[in-house]
């Protein structure tokens, strides 16, 4: 099977070769191709190349064009630092100042900061292995492209002392968010929505309902409307949030490896896929092949038989030094596992 087939067969209830894997790839695309980091972010024909090579490396089951948060962010004017062979990151946000927030425009994906490149090499991507393993394009959700553009502590603040001004940006940060889902759809791809900042880590479950759910949910009803799905990841704990997660109509959602894969399985495994939950830190980047394989039984374990379907992946991007022995390591547990999943794959364990 590949990747589309097998997506397919799990969503009909079909029989599987194996379970989908997904070791969520960044910049580690970067090292496949022998680059530096900063050379793929706003070059779309080594961008595309570094995931179509890391694709046929690995094997794995989703491609995900991406290189940091702050693609969107910095089209509508925030500035960011790019270090020659690390990832990028916010140098400082579009405003300074609400009184600002006027001056904000929502971005133009045919002409704004790096969007054109990253929409050229999702279009590469989809041309060149499009007919073989979905093609996802990472945006960043309404709340945290939000946070970017006026800093985050700041945005948190104003929840509390100017909760429309808040509402303001996260409803401009939702236009820029509707017209890029549609420029990445076009080029051939699905968006794959991340909302870090929107973490009950960051904020309260109240204050996610209030300020992060309604634009996310208007989202993915867009997405769905061009008859996409949607993958949604919001990084820390989020077992409080999970409920509002799958009600904002997200089909699978990435449980970042802080949150129990087991509880996320009671709490929504009946309405959402569910996808992670393996250690990208201290398993994939500083731990050894067997750890690895340690690490994707456990999950598989616990996750095999969620309702809705299971992807085994890294519980976030995987740094970009994450060994290559690692990376295969856990497609090769994959791989050996099969499916159905049975206690003699997992050493006697379900």
């Amino acid at each position: 099977m590949n990747a589309l087939q097998r997506f397919a067969a799990m969503t009909k209830g079909e029989p599987l070769d194996r379970l989908p894997c997904v070791p969520i790839i960044g910049n580690t695309a970067a090292r496949v191709i022998g680059v530096k980091v900063s050379a793929i972010r706003g070059d779309a024909r080594l961008l595309a190349d570094a995931q179509v090579a890391a694709y046929r490396r690995f094997g794995f089951d989703v491609i995900r064009v991406f290189t940091d948060l702050y693609v969107q962010a910095e089209a509508m004017g925030a500035r960011v630092k790019v270090p020659e062979d690390e990832t990028a990151y916010l140098d400082a946000p579009a405003i300074t100042d609400i009184a600002e927030i006027d001056r904000l425009r929502p971005l133009n994906p045919s002409r704004d900061g790096l969007i054109p490149a990253h929409l050229e090499a999702m279009r590469r991507v989809a041309d060149a292995v499009g007919g073989e393993v979905p093609v996802t394009g990472a945006l960043c959700a309404p709340f945290t492209t939000a946070s970017l553009l006026v800093g985050a502590e700041q945005l948190v603040r104003l929840t509390l002392k100017d909760p429309e001004a808040v509402h303001r940006l996260c409803r401009l940060a939702l236009e820029s968010c509707l017209a890029y889902a549609d420029a990445i759809i076009e080029a051939g791809a699905t968006p794959s929505l991340t909302d870090p900042m929107a973490s009950a880590t960051v904020i309260s479950p109240r204050q996610f309902r209030e300020f992060a759910f309604p634009y996310l949910k208007e989202l993915i009803g867009h997405i769905h409307s061009r008859g996409r799905s949607v993958t949604l990841h919001i990084c820390g704990r989020t077992s409080k949030i999970w409920e509002a997660m799958a009600e904002a109509g997200a089909d699978c959602l990435s449980i970042d490896n802080e949150a129990s894969l087991a509880d996320a399985k009671v709490a929504v495994g009946e309405r959402v896929r569910l996808m992670g939950n393996v250690r990208p830190s201290e398993v994939m980047l500083q731990g050894t092949p067997a750890d690895v394989r340690r690490g994707v039984i456990d999950c598989v374990c616990v996750a095999h038989d969620s309702p809705k379907g299971y992807i085994v992946a890294s519980g976030c991007s995987l740094p970009t030094e994450t060994p290559f022995a690692n990376i295969h390591a856990m497609m090769d547990a994959v791989r050996e596992i099969g499916w159905p999943v049975r206690p003699e794959k997992l050493g006697g364990r379900t």
